[in-house]
């Protein structure tokens, strides 16, 4: 008899699951420790993660709160929904309650449950955060890719809306709107919210309108489209970007009355996996969307710092021929290498994934390639996260200078000089041609 053949583990595998690879954000940032470990610099523009310390009062509440140990109801802890329907009230001028909120370990999480229990397409302009998609992919559901360009921003526009809604009028679907961007950087105005608002009524469209950043909009300036379509948009928000406690894992969507079955619905898998979220952090959250002078002041020092470090990059990147549009919000931009792609090719580099490995390889910079947004893996974009500073003492600093003034170049060195480092060795690398740099 012939010896039976071992199957290889993978064909067990979900066929929705076989072929992903780990988060590209989580991946990178394991790759830089590791060059790290072997003794080599590293600068880490790849994983965005929040620069800045969860602020004082809330970690006290933290605390406060380390002897609660009960299991919570499933939808979140009733003080905190009430927080954080408040905080939406206050902050977007949009009627929540706190029977409107989900609280989950994470948006990400919630982000996973409302595309598990809602049948529809996903409907994901690019370049986008790399997780949208992959969610889809396991769970089944079909992704529509909405391509964006440079020219207009990488912003989703109401004629591409229209244009893609019109096809098949009505069928169901949800398009996520992330902004101020991961991973551009860029915002939307007023009069393109209205605009998007629009298109998304008239087709009965589910908008999930992802504002983890909108308080980290440099100009505190953040206007939720939820203003101006309340009945069909569900806001993220969580703890990770603006409050810096990204490894608290906590997220909270705000669905509007018109979607309460879906809240409901999320609520019901809920209870089936995560149960509930930690109960220490969601008392502790309760103080942060309670917000208060002292958390106010965190976010404007905040503001002000990645505000002032972007528009230095900014401007720096240009110098170098980069093309990207303005940094608005967050900590992020994406640049297009595009007019540098001659001399790019002239050494082998036809690729994001090529620009990426081979800048981490010649100037220790670390950032990840636009491919991973959801552009075309030959397109020559990137993502730059400008995060690896010590964000203590960049507030501290902030704090130190009046209001009526700018942060300066003295700021900046004392504070960013590795950021400014690393954009540095990059602009020189792409000015000698994509060349290693002594």
């Amino acid at each position: 008899m012939g010896r039976r053949q071992k199957k290889s583990p993978e064909v067990h595998l979900n066929l929705n699951v076989r072929g992903l690879t780990e988060s590209a954000t989580l991946a990178i940032n394991e790759r830089c420790a590791a060059l790290r470990a072997e003794g080599k610099e590293v600068f880490r523009l790849g994983l965005g993660q929040s620069p800045f310390p969860v602020p004082p009062g809330v970690v006290e509440a933290l605390r406060a709160n380390a002897h609660q140990k009960d299991y919570l109801p499933v939808r979140g802890l009733p003080q905190l929904r009430d927080a954080v329907a408040e905080y939406h009230r206050r902050r977007d001028g949009v009627d929540f309650t706190g029977e409107d909120i989900l609280v989950g370990p994470g948006s990400k999480e919630l982000m996973f449950l409302l595309q598990l229990v809602y049948y529809g397409d996903l409907v994901i302009p690019t370049p986008s955060w790399v997780s949208y998609a992959p969610q889809a992919t396991i769970i089944g559901r079909q992704i529509r890719w909405v391509p964006t360009s440079l020219e207009n921003g990488w912003r989703l526009t109401p004629e591409m809306l229209e244009r893609l809604c019109r096809e098949d009028p009505t069928r169901p679907r949800v398009v996520i709107l992330n902004y101020p961007s991961n991973p551009t950087g860029a915002t939307y105005t007023r009069e393109e919210l209205k605009g998007l608002a629009r298109v998304a009524r008239e087709y009965r469209v589910v908008l999930l309108s992802d504002e983890i950043y909108g308080e980290i909009h440099h100009q505190g300036r953040h206007v939720s489209v939820s203003r101006y379509y309340p009945e069909g948009t569900i806001v993220s928000s969580g703890l990770s970007k603006w409050c810096g406690a990204g490894g608290w894992r906590l997220g909270t969507f705000a669905f509007p009355r018109d979607l309460r079955w879906l809240l409901d619905a999320m609520a019901v898998a809920a209870s089936e996996t995560f149960t509930a979220t930690s109960a220490p952090i969601q008392h502790a959250a309760v103080r942060a969307f309670e917000g208060g002078l002292r958390i106010e002041k965190y976010l404007t020092h905040s503001r002000r710092v990645l505000g002032t470090l972007g528009r230095a990059i900014a401007r720096r990147m240009r110098q170098a021929g980069l093309e990207f549009p303005d940094p608005k919000g967050g900590f992020y931009l994406f640049p297009s290498f595009e007019p540098h792609r001659e001399r790019l090719l002239a050494r082998g580099i036809d690729s994001s994934v090529a620009l990426c490995r081979t800048l981490l390889d010649e100037t220790g910079v670390a950032i990840l390639p636009g491919v991973e947004f959801g552009r075309p893996a030959e397109e020559l974009t990137a993502r730059i996260a400008y995060v690896d500073f010590d964000g203590a003492h960049a507030l501290a600093f902030s704090d130190s200078v009046p209001a009526s003034s700018e942060l300066d170049r003295a700021f900046l060195e004392t504070c960013c000089a590795s950021v400014l480092r690393a954009t540095d060795r990059l602009c020189e690398w792409v000015e000698s041609g994509g060349a290693a740099s002594s």
